[in-house]
């Protein structure tokens, strides 16, 4: 049996392994996305290995070193994290699989770049997964921004180079001028940066101060997308659809909410933050964040936009339930990491098989295509309704838990937002399936041209079903998902 250490070591060492591997095979693109799949698979297997030392209550770790003094950089793998690297692994598996159909029917250039800096950067979100501090966490929170800079630039046009930019001025901008801050900070007043349950931060700790270092943290962590820092996401949405669909629904994203989760659950700890006056406003920031990314989805014809703009109300679901910071909240934000990630990523997988196959990439040009494309569309319909937290899907429980925790803060007046949000979610994602189902299509043709196709069509359809059906099931597994996160709290229950 391998070690808890080794396994941790081999979180790394597998992705780091296949991008070089990928590197060596340009010219064998066979043998290129072999070897992805062969890493992707190890690495699920290397975190359910991990997951059964979690669940025994074990919190395997590794010593990387140390630097200036007492800075350590280590790895300890806790409940929160486990979850976040499994989501990561396993939709690396599906995501690989969209990604070989996608960039050989598009005929898209440097593939083997592309798969080598995905590869790096799962390497970095299973860092940030088991990061053991807010140093270890930094660190690979901007190998991360910088190993999808060139996914997002991957074109090389004007339009990728002006999203690329925005991309890496604004990731890197917030982690400089606010996360940094905020980690220096909290070392100095706390004396350590280590992830502890129930906060690290001594009695007596002013208000003021922990309001300062809420209010850096939250926008320091640009990934959560917070408004106004949003912006970076919409721009990224110039990257091929696989880009979006791994690393915009699932990697990026997400590694931005689960710092925002961890941080406050595990560094200020649920009791302080709660008490903190920062954590008001910023619960109404994100409650503000929900509602408008909506709106501006819906006034969004590109099927990709949309999905981004949805993608920051989403994500500020999980923002929500950390500053509301009472127990059934947290437990709804961790929630929404884990369905989001399955519902969102189906969405964009969907956008990215429609493109393959039609080149369309507007809303208005979606009539007829469900009766030609009824796998995708179908897929599509069973993602937005999970968005939406329509049971039995995943995204129903989120939902749920957040409302309970918004009465449990005391701040019901904010579970308005998530009713909007739903209502806002039905108006800008039902009507797209319901113009591929229901329109009579626009091009007579169509039937003809997917044909053509059908070789591309094969493997950018299987992963999308796939993730679709893995948003239903994940309704009836909610409780063991739940009961698997209660150590992240201090109490252990709520």
């Amino acid at each position: 049996m391998v070690s808890p250490e080794i396994s941790l070591a081999l979180l790394l060492l597998i992705p780091l392994a296949a991008s070089g591997l990928t590197g060596l095979c340009g010219q064998r693109p066979n043998l290129r996305e072999a070897i992805t799949f062969i890493a992707s698979f190890a690495l699920l297997a290397i975190v359910i290995h991990l997951i059964g030392f979690v669940a025994a209550g074990q919190r395997p770790e590794l010593y990387l070193g140390s630097f200036a003094g007492d800075f350590e950089f280590k790895l300890i793998l806790e409940p929160l994290g486990a979850v976040f690297a499994a989501i990561a692994s396993s939709l690396w598996i599906l995501n690989s699989l969209f990604t070989m159909g996608y960039m050989r029917g598009n005929n898209e250039k440097n593939q083997t770049r592309f798969f080598l800096f995905v590869a790096i950067a799962i390497a970095a979100v299973m860092g940030i997964a088991a990061s053991g501090n807010l140093i270890t966490l930094f660190i690979f929170y901007e190998v991360l921004t910088l190993s999808t800079l060139p996914l997002v630039a991957h074109k090389g046009d004007a339009k990728a180079r002006k999203g690329g930019t925005i991309y890496g001025l604004i990731l890197m901008g917030t982690s400089l001028a606010f996360l940094l801050p905020a980690v220096i900070g909290t070392h100095v007043i706390a004396g350590t940066t280590d992830f502890q349950v129930g906060g690290v931060f001594p009695s007596g700790t002013s208000l003021l101060t922990t309001s300062i270092l809420l209010f850096l943290f939250a926008f320091g962590i640009g990934k959560a997308a917070l408004m106004p820092v949003h912006p970076w996401l919409p721009n990224a949405m110039v990257a091929p659809t696989p880009v979006s669909a791994l690393l915009h629904a699932v990697a990026v994203v997400k590694a931005g909410v689960f710092t925002m989760i961890k941080v406050v659950t595990l560094i200020f700890g649920p009791s302080l933050a709660a008490a903190t006056p920062m954590s008001t406003v910023l619960s109404w920031v994100a409650a503000i964040s929900i509602v408008v990314a909506s709106l501006i989805a819906l006034r969004q014809d590109n099927l990709k936009a949309r999905l981004a703009y949805s993608t920051v109300s989403q994500l500020a679901y999980v923002t929500l339930g950390a500053m509301l910071a009472a127990p059934a909240a947290i437990i709804g934000g961790a929630l929404q990491i884990v369905m989001h990630a399955w519902g969102k990523i189906t969405l964009f997988m969907c956008a990215g098989a429609i493109y393959t196959v039609t080149h369309r990439t507007n809303i208005s040009q979606l009539d007829g295509l469900g009766r030609s494309m009824p796998w995708v569309f179908g897929a599509f319909l069973i993602g937005a309704l999970s968005i939406i937290g329509a049971p039995p899907l995943g995204g129903s429980w989120p939902k749920y838990f957040l409302m309970v925790g918004a009465l449990d803060s005391g701040k019901a007046i904010l579970i308005a937002a998530l009713i909007v949000s739903s209502i806002l979610n039905v108006i800008y994602l039902i009507p797209v399936a319901a113009r591929g189902f229901l329109k009579p299509p626009a091009d007579p043709d169509i039937d003809a041209k997917i044909t053509a196709q059908k070789g591309a069509y094969k493997w950018v359809i299987i992963p999308p079903v796939l993730t679709a059906f893995g948003a239903f099931i994940l309704f009836f597994f909610s409780g063991p998902i739940i009961d698997f996160l209660m150590p992240i709290l201090p109490d252990g229950a709520f």
